[in-house]
């Protein structure tokens, strides 16, 4: 599907259904596509939920120019929402998507049906070496982004999907950025200031964190879950950042928990 967002063509997956019901926006990681959510976005559309998962400006199928805050990305995942008529929504980020989602909740708490953060910190630093390299688009940035997001394991060239091989995948993604686009993203993850712990915010939230992630850690995840008045939290054992390809299976659970909070899953 495609919608023009600020004169801009936006792709949206839609998880190869139709659905008609409750809305579920999925938002993409620095660097990244609306393909990271196939599993997740396959099982709500075919379960009749209305998916959203668009590529950000500039990445993916979408035109237009990468947005450099994070405010602004979530301001323009409003726009997309308004355009496609959605008054409210299950929301879901991972990684710099998360930061997006948060805000969003942020900027229109009565929106939001139920929040889902994957691979989650607030702030979200980015090392000087990876922004360095990200700027001068050398491949440096990808190889070190795609090996800090994968767990030990990941590394090795697993997969819990046959046919996919994680290290290639990510990287590959990465590859199809042009010029500026993921150093656009690091950025505003990197200068992102979050507000003050607003423990008014009542919606179910979900916090999702690989206890072998070394992009967002542990750690940082129970911080933001903190933040949150109702959050549950979802360790994922052995699990590195690149959590939707290395446990799909626990990650898929857990976001249908979220879901049936606020509407049921049929079987």
């Amino acid at each position: 599907m495609r919608l023009l967002v600020d004169d801009a063509e936006v792709f949206i997956g839609q998880g190869s259904g139709h659905g008609e019901g409750k809305a579920i926006l999925f938002v993409h990681g620095a660097g990244m596509d609306h393909t990271v959510w196939t599993l997740p976005a396959r099982y709500f559309a075919r379960h009749g939920y209305r998916v959203i998962a668009p590529d950000l400006p500039a990445h993916g199928r979408s035109a237009g120019t990468a947005l450099t805050l994070i405010d602004a990305m979530a301001a323009w995942g409003w726009r997309l929402l308004d355009g496609l008529g959605v008054v409210d929504a299950v929301l879901f980020g991972h990684s710099m998507g998360s930061l997006v989602v948060s805000t969003m909740a942020n900027q229109n708490p009565d929106r939001v049906l139920a929040l889902g953060l994957l691979g989650a910190s607030q702030p979200m630093r980015v090392s000087d070496p990876l922004l360095r390299a990200a700027g001068d688009h050398h491949p440096a940035a990808f190889d070190m982004a795609n090996a800090w997001s994968h767990s030990a394991r990941g590394r090795l060239g697993g997969n819990p999907v046959p046919g996919i091989w994680l290290l290639t995948s990510g990287r590959r993604l990465l590859d199809r950025n042009e010029p500026g686009v993921y150093a656009a993203d690091l950025n505003a993850c990197n200068v992102y200031e979050p507000p003050l712990a607003d423990l008014t915010f009542t919606a179910p939230v979900l916090v999702l964190a690989g206890e072998s992630d070394q992009m967002t850690s542990l750690k940082a995840g129970l911080a933001v879950a903190s933040r949150y008045a109702d959050c549950v939290v979802e360790r994922l054992p052995g699990s590195g950042h690149s959590m939707l390809g290395e446990a799909p299976n626990e990650v898929l659970d857990a976001m249908v928990g979220l879901v049936k909070r606020v509407g049921t899953v049929t079987a």
